[in-house]
């Protein structure tokens, strides 16, 4: 499969041809670069976003030689690449998250939301007091499912492991929030909606 549903090049198909013409990789940047970079500046912030993103592009372009083509999609694969580059930053993630908690305020979501009233800013602060307290393993697999909308499948690619540590990982991490959230669930996926 070359195309999608829309006649647009499948990734898979742009690392190909990128082997050959470089410039096409651009296409790949394009079309994930402003999820990853939101991914990115929600984790560490907006003054890491960019540098992260642009790390984990000029890596996936270095290893397109080594990219399964079986699979067409190559969000997990830029997520995985990236992922590994926020771990360099545990710490300044971990200092992002206490920030949260210390002024409400979550500089990402806030320039979009035209107000956000005190039981949003509550939420957020727990939410954040909760992931800065989580493993990072937990903590990665949680977001991704979360924040990147990847299905189980994805994330154990993403991160080269098991699924069946995917879902332990995931049921730990929300076990752990729900309750700074009041029970609700912030990783409830597609998925599990439809399994009722």
């Amino acid at each position: 499969m070359t195309d999608d549903e829309s006649g647009r090049a499948v990734d898979a198909e742009l690392i190909r041809r990128s082997e050959h013409d470089p410039e096409s990789f651009a296409d790949l940047f394009d079309r994930h670069a402003p999820a990853l970079r939101r991914y990115v500046a929600r984790r560490l912030g907006p003054s890491l976003a960019d540098d992260i993103v642009s790390d984990a592009f000029l890596t996936a372009f270095r290893r397109r030689g080594r990219y399964d083509m079986s699979h067409p999609d190559a969000r997990p694969w830029l997520y995985g690449i990236t992922a590994r580059l926020i771990s360099r930053h545990r710490r300044v993630e971990v200092r992002f998250y206490r920030a949260l908690v210390r002024s409400g305020i979550d500089e990402i979501v806030e320039p979009y939301a035209e107000r956000v009233d005190d039981r949003v800013a509550a939420q957020q602060a727990g939410l954040a007091a909760a992931l800065a307290k989580l493993s990072p393993g937990d903590r990665e697999v949680l977001l991704l499912v979360a924040w990147a909308d990847m299905s189980y499948q994805d994330v154990a690619r993403a991160l080269d492991i098991p699924i069946g540590t995917v879902r332990s990982r995931l049921n730990r991490a929300r076990t752990r929030t729900r309750q700074a959230l009041g029970g609700s669930d912030p990783a409830m996926t597609r998925e599990e909606s439809f399994d009722g």
